[in-house]
């Protein structure tokens, strides 16, 4: 009986493997110029939002795109295997948004190799393989969302931040360029250490819970990303601690819209996902066509609060 149990299942995986295999075999063999894109995961609303802008592009632009990532973020495997898998369908182009700076490279340099274009999107990696990296100006954003913490607790007290890793450029980018501004201009605020939740909200939530516990005179929370803000978000409600905190996230899914609206989330830092996605194929194909790229692709990012939601500005990136 064990025996039956077991070679139904390995039927099921390998008929699972071969319609994904399928998908990209299909895509390259379609006659249109194929590109794949490799996220960083998929439980979040923003990837979604990146895939829409994607899609959007390959039809505008008579390409065929996949798209694709790992379950959570802090998959750092996984994405790899599905480089490597992207790669091994020959493709005429591929977007990466890199959940580790270094750990694709070698992977990345056998695609330099064949001559296959790189584009990276809101991650790049620590090398001059890609060709550019679309991508929010992270460092210069995150230096924002300090500024607006440090005004909304008069420019003293106590700062938590929940990152969702410390491997990706994103959150390195973030976490710096939060720290690098609090240290230059609020010498009276204190930040602690930040902590790290690999973008899952549930992960996050239970950091925050602890740090909250911890330090009962905490002023404001910084989550670099939605699954930690939206954890940052959980805590305090779990704890019963609405108001008494100043909250600041980065992107716009609904539970985040919804916190600025009611109150209790001051604001956040939001991307432009659709237009990254967008951009990301199309320069791909640019690349394709012999273009020479910009090292750098800014995708772009507004501050949204309860005072600008409305606005065409803050509405024309929003995807709850």
């Amino acid at each position: 009986m064990k025996k039956i149990v077991l070679l139904a299942l390995c039927a099921t995986i390998a008929t699972a493997g071969a319609f994904a295999a399928g998908r990209g075999e299909a895509a390259a063999d379609s006659g249109k110029i194929y590109i794949p894109l490799i996220s960083k995961g998929f439980q979040h609303q923003f990837w979604q939002a990146v895939k829409k802008g994607a899609m959007n592009a390959a039809a505008d632009l008579k390409v065929e795109v996949t798209f694709e990532g790992p379950e959570t973020e802090s998959q750092v495997d996984k994405q790899i295997e599905m480089l490597q898998a992207a790669l091994g369908k020959n493709p005429k182009a591929l977007g990466i948004a890199a959940l580790d700076s270094k750990a694709a490279i070698p992977l990345l340099q056998q695609a330099q190799a064949k001559k296959i274009p790189i584009i990276a999107f809101d991650s790049g990696v620590d090398s001059d393989i890609p060709l550019t990296t679309v991508s929010t100006d992270n460092l210069v954003a995150a230096g924002v969302a300090a500024d607006k913490v440090a005004a909304a607790i008069g420019g003293k007290g106590k700062v938590a931040v929940i990152v969702h890793d410390q491997t990706s450029r994103t959150g390195i980018d973030r976490r710096d360029g939060f720290l690098k501004r609090m240290k230059e201009k609020y010498p009276d605020i204190t930040v602690l250490e930040p902590q790290y939740g690999g973008g899952d909200h549930l992960k996050s939530t239970e950091i925050a819970k602890t740090v909250i516990n911890g330090n009962p005179d905490l002023k404001a929370y910084f989550g670099a990303n939605e699954g930690s803000a939206i954890g940052i978000l959980n805590a305090v409600k779990e704890l019963k601690k609405e108001g008494q905190l100043v909250i600041v996230g980065y992107d716009s899914g609904k539970l985040q819209i919804e916190a600025i609206r009611s109150g209790l989330m001051l604001g956040a830092v939001q991307q432009n996902p659709v237009l990254m996605g967008y951009k990301t194929v199309e320069l791909a194909v640019k690349a394709l066509k012999g273009e020479k790229l910009e090292k750098h692709t800014d995708s772009g990012y507004v501050w949204a609060d309860k005072t600008n939601l409305d606005s065409p500005e803050v509405k024309g990136v929003l995807y709850e």
